[in-house]
């Protein structure tokens, strides 16, 4: 494969609008992290996820692109290798003990680009969470509605939940009011793209592989997953306003018309983002070739 070339101004450029874009986000989670403020919202891809800060900011071009000039300390990554005018990654140094999880996430993401998205939820994944539980799961943050109100909001609209890292937080009485009874090993067959966790989730997908994946696709994929998890909580029965932030009250009839509309405008973005994780994937696995010794764990 013929490498790309950035010259230092170029590749010096893209890593600076990478670590502005970012700052903003890392800076107040460290701020808030040394003050040990909690933030029931921004939190969330921090800890949810395993993607560090300082590892968000770092940024990478990408597989086979020859970065000018560049010397050992001014990219981050480790991986990236003296070569003839600069540094470089290349497709085929990503870990042959890593490469069955590559086939297995391609799949799963093609699974998901073939599949068609479901748009009926509203949300009600944070309200099963709290359904006739008998105390409150997050004892910082209040509900907006009265315990009866959740109840009888999931009783009459069902819960039609897709995703089961959602669905296993479901209290014992809402679990079985789901359509679907979900488990770890089935989860593959019923996750779509116009669930919100799916789409959060593209975010993992890119970070999983950096640096082989370049900053620009985490870089999107972190902040489709923050704009995602904004209208997750904005549909919680949660009360935020302290926080700034204003419910969808999918409680009423425009509430769950607002919802899917941010819904199709997410997941939209999203199948941008999963096309481009695709592309990444199926390159490095080009990269690798196709023998067995290279899935080998």
């Amino acid at each position: 494969m013929e490498n790309i070339t950035l010259s230092r101004s170029d590749w010096q450029t893209r890593q600076s609008r990478h670590q502005s874009t970012l700052a903003p986000f890392t800076t107040e989670r460290l701020q808030r992290q040394a003050a040990r403020i909690k933030h029931p919202v921004h939190d969330f891809l921090f800890e949810y996820y395993s993607f560090r800060p300082s590892e968000l900011m770092r940024w990478s071009p990408g597989v086979d692109v020859l970065l000018e000039d560049a010397v050992p300390g001014e990219i981050e990554w480790r991986d990236f290798v003296p070569t003839v005018g600069g540094l470089i990654l290349r497709a085929d140094s990503f870990p042959d003990r890593r490469v069955k999880f590559l086939r297995w996430a391609l799949g799963y993401l093609e699974g998901i680009a073939n599949r068609l998205p479901a748009f009926a939820c509203f949300g009600l994944h944070e309200w099963a969470m709290v359904y006739r539980a008998p105390e409150v799961r997050h004892t910082t943050t209040p509900l907006r509605l009265s315990a009866e109100e959740i109840a009888r909001l999931v009783e009459a609209e069902g819960v039609r939940c897709t995703h089961y890292d959602a669905f296993r937080f479901f209290t014992p009485e809402a679990a079985p009011l789901n359509r679907l009874q979900l488990t770890r090993v089935n989860t593959d067959e019923y996750d779509q793209k116009g669930c919100l966790h799916v789409t959060m989730d593209l975010y993992k997908y890119a970070y999983k592989i950096a640096p082989w994946s370049s900053g620009e696709l985490i870089a999107d994929a972190f902040l489709l997953a923050w704009d995602t998890r904004q209208i997750d909580m904005r549909a919680s029965p949660y009360d935020l306003c302290a926080y700034g932030v204003e419910p969808i009250r999918i409680e009423t009839r425009d509430g769950r018309e607002e919802y899917v509309e941010c819904q199709r405008a997410l997941s939209q973005r999203g199948e941008a983002i999963r096309e481009r994780l695709i592309e990444e994937y199926r390159k490095l696995l080009e990269a690798k070739g196709t023998s067995e010794d290279a899935c080998a764990m």
